[in-house]
């Protein structure tokens, strides 16, 4: 069935470029400046993202901007002025201003198209988790459903959005406040690898540690464990930061709890690698809750 409207997210969501054409979701390009150079965003410079963490691992130090209200302006203008309304999936508000940039330019646009719907909804996701949630409401959107029913569908399943990750060093997180100076060298000394997860106000929370490497990937299949609600159909989504063996590892321990069943893996991107570091290993899945 022909879907009723269009829909929109952000490059924080981490899906291929493959995914938004085959699914013709417009998105907002977030980026980063390194080394004096400014990459993403509509007009930036592009680089790959394998050498964006073999930039990272040399010691580059990038920072990230989020998406001005005139940026997004723009790309919902053009469906706007061709009569159609706009579903908007935005990064979640407990990282980014992202968001609230999304609100800004729609509160804009409605004095200029009156008869047009523009909808934003604040994903509190970040990476394949607000990626998994625009899968959900992709197939969602294509059974002809309203907008508002799609909306309402979105606002509900963000809750249940699990983001379960582990990082290789604290190094980005405590140049991020994630963690303190002290808590860092503490874990790099002793190999302690955390597990954090992006809790109900969209922000990133310590839920456990693990000495070891594959232990704390252990860990992510854990929490899998206690909190799935999978049904048959539902996909399992893993993001990593340029470390894919860690990656099979893990996918073998979820097929030896969980069987056969769809799990799809795309690299962090540069955004949320930014902040993440290289060698950041992430799950997501439908949960009773987050």
């Amino acid at each position: 069935m022909t879907r009723k409207f269009v829909l929109m997210t952000d490059t924080a969501s981490d899906l291929p470029d493959a995914y938004y054409a085959q699914h013709a979701i417009d998105r907002v390009p977030l980026g980063f400046t390194m080394d004096g150079v400014t990459y993403g965003g509509d007009d930036g410079a592009e680089m790959d993202v394998k050498e964006f963490y073999q930039k990272l691992r040399g010691g580059a130090l990038p920072k990230t901007f989020q998406a001005t209200p005139a940026q997004i302006c723009d790309h919902l203008s053009k469906y706007l002025a061709a009569g159609q309304d706009v579903l908007a999936l935005a990064f979640s508000s407990g990282l980014s201003g992202t968001c609230g940039s999304y609100r800004i330019a729609a509160r804009e646009l409605a004095e200029q198209y009156p008869e047009r719907k523009v909808y934003v909804v604040d994903t509190l996701a970040a990476s394949l988790g607000q990626g998994l949630l625009v899968d959900y409401v992709v197939k969602k959107a294509d059974t002809g459903a309203s907008i508002e029913e799609v909306r309402d569908y979105a606002e509900d399943l963000k809750g249940h959005i699990c983001h379960f990750f582990t990082v290789y060093d604290l190094f980005h997180l405590k140049r991020g406040g994630r963690v303190s100076g002290a808590t860092a060298a503490i874990g790099s000394l002793l190999k302690i690898k955390p597990v954090l997860h992006v809790d109900d106000a969209g922000h990133l929370i310590a839920v456990g540690k693990a000495i070891g490497r594959k232990k704390s990937i252990a860990a992510l299949v854990d929490k899998m464990t206690e909190l799935s609600s999978l049904g048959a159909d539902d996909p399992v989504f893993i993001s990593h930061g340029d470390c894919a063996e860690d990656v099979e590892y893990l996918v073998s321990l979820i097929r030896e709890r969980f069987g056969a069943r769809e799990v799809f893996v795309n690299e962090i991107g540069s955004v949320i690698g930014t902040h993440a570091g290289a060698g950041t290993v992430a799950l997501f899945f439908k949960g009773k809750h987050r």
